[in-house]
């Protein structure tokens, strides 16, 4: 990039307000043609507002923007894309009942005599798949597809935009090592087709392989700039957070030879995996990891009661509890906190003091009946105990992505369950908020919980587990302990 280039987007002293409260503060910001542009920050940081400043979601209340050289204040989304812009929103926003093909060309079908041109649509659509490297059909529905699926697909729609510059928020927060390759060959091809990036993440490490610049915002407004990539982590981090951050993960317990959870001979019911044996003692954190695919989300539904069990075992405490339910798995003392928290772990429009009294009613509930002031002394004892960030009235919808999180693990935990498993427990989670789950995770391997992890993210399960069970392809393929796992062991594993 030349350095007297002109950008193709500018934002000049950008502000939002809603009524009295001011959530960005005069951002300034540019994006030249080729090249990608890391957007950082905690939760609440703001990044999200810029992105929809951009893409015409929200209207900034002062300040202006240029894109090309030329005055732009898009009103809404359609006027964005139509200029050229694209945005990959963090919640997935497809549409179940239409097919991927469908959900790719949605408000801009391609048309023929008058009528829907099915075969170039769906032909355009399986290009777009292809290059993602996701062999599936594009008549298909998206209803029952992954989440990890369902994020491919939602990028595979950027891609057919032609946009000359795409904001990507949180793109590979729930893809595997193979499928974020992917991705970061189909961003370097854009770049060399002149399309500007506006990069956000929480994968710090990911950063520093894939953009050009950093742009970091704080508390709305924007704190620092690096002119290249090339910067330790750690110096991100401090940036993000404000503070030193000393360590990331903290001491692991050792755990009891007690076990708790034995998983024997585990067949799935819907054909994602077989023949998976394990142990989980008192007060271990147990890792499962593996590729996108490899059917980790499938075998911990399986234990929790909410996937059909072919055969095989699930023995807690010596006993044979094997699920035919959720209702079973939470009644024995099994809980899970899903990998997609807005539609499987909280009724999103109801209050944090409602979504923690949802699960335990016994204890909010007096001769039978459920009184609003109970649940509410029940959901402030946990909000302060977990540290949420949020009042009990307050709607779960309004609150940042790691507060959610601890939402959902504290209606749970607030049942002393005898085992905890969390799916992806930090997906889309600041790094600030990311040390406090492990906080809570270590805590409760702290107090005997069996504690079950399976995460994308290597560092992560890495970092956070006494010992890791591997799978590939819906198979067991071997089982390390934390002084023999790093990311290569696991790797070797999970492509075997």
């Amino acid at each position: 990039m030349p350095s007297d280039a002109s950008p193709i987007l500018s934002l000049r002293n950008i502000k939002k307000s809603y009524g009295p409260v001011q959530v960005l503060h005069g951002i300034d910001m540019e994006v030249h043609a080729g090249e990608v542009v890391a957007l950082l920050g905690e939760n609440g940081a703001g990044k999200s507002t810029v992105s929809n400043v951009i893409s015409g979601t929200v209207s900034q209340t002062a300040g202006e923007m240029t894109w090309q050289g030329k005055p732009y204040a898009p009103s809404n989304p359609r006027e964005a894309i139509d200029a050229g812009v694209g945005m990959i929103h963090q919640e997935l926003l497809l549409l179940p009942h239409l097919s991927i093909a469908e959900n790719i060309f949605v408000g801009r079908y391609p048309t023929k005599g008058g009528r829907i041109d099915r075969k170039k649509m769906e032909d355009e659509a399986g290009k777009s798949l292809r290059r993602l490297g996701l062999d599936i059909s594009p008549k298909r529905l998206v209803q029952g597809l992954s989440t990890a699926n369902q994020q491919l697909i939602e990028i595979a729609k950027a891609l057919t935009l032609n946009a000359r510059l795409l904001i990507l928020d949180e793109p590979t927060a729930a893809l595997g090592g193979d499928e974020t390759e992917k991705l970061f060959e189909q961003i370097t091809r854009l770049k060399s087709e002149g399309v500007g990036i506006i990069y956000i993440s929480h994968r710090l490490e990911e950063i520093r392989k894939i953009t050009d610049r950093i742009v970091v915002m704080r508390d709305g407004e924007k704190v620092q700039e690096f002119e290249s990539a090339d910067i330790p982590v750690r110096t991100i981090v401090e940036a993000m957070v404000g503070r030193s951050l000393e360590r990331m993960f903290p001491s692991l317990p050792e755990p009891s030879d007690e076990t708790v959870l034995e998983v024997k001979g585990l067949k799935s019911g819907l054909g994602h995996f077989a023949d998976v044996n394990f142990k989980v003692r008192r007060g271990e954190i147990f890792g499962i990891a593996g590729l996108v695919g490899a059917g980790r989300t499938e075998l911990v539904r399986a234990i929790a009661g909410a996937d059909p069990i072919a055969s095989g075992n699930v023995i807690l405490n010596g006993k044979d509890i094997t699920p035919k339910s959720p209702r079973d798995a939470i009644r024995n003392g099994i809980v899970l906190v899903p990998e997609d928290r807005k539609q499987q772990g909280l009724v999103v429009q109801h209050s944090i003091a409602e979504n923690i009294g949802y699960a335990n009613l016994s204890k909010v509930s007096k001769s039978g009946l459920v009184t609003s002031g109970q649940v509410h002394r029940f959901a402030d004892d946990n909000i302060a105990k977990f540290g949420v960030k949020g009042r009990g009235r307050q709607n779960a919808s309004e609150l940042s992505g790691g507060n959610q999180q601890k939402v959902v693990i504290a209606k749970w935990l607030a049942r002393d369950p005898k085992v905890v498993v969390l799916d992806e427990p930090t997906r889309g989670i600041d790094v600030g908020a990311r040390s406090s789950i492990y906080e809570i995770i270590v805590g409760l391997a702290q107090q005997g919980v069996a504690v079950i992890v399976v995460s994308s993210d290597l560092e992560e399960v890495l970092g956070v587990s006494n010992r890791i069970m591997v799978m590939a392809a819906g198979r067991q393929a071997g089982i390390l302990d934390h002084s023999e796992a790093n990311d290569v062991s696991v790797m070797e594993l999970a492509t075997a």
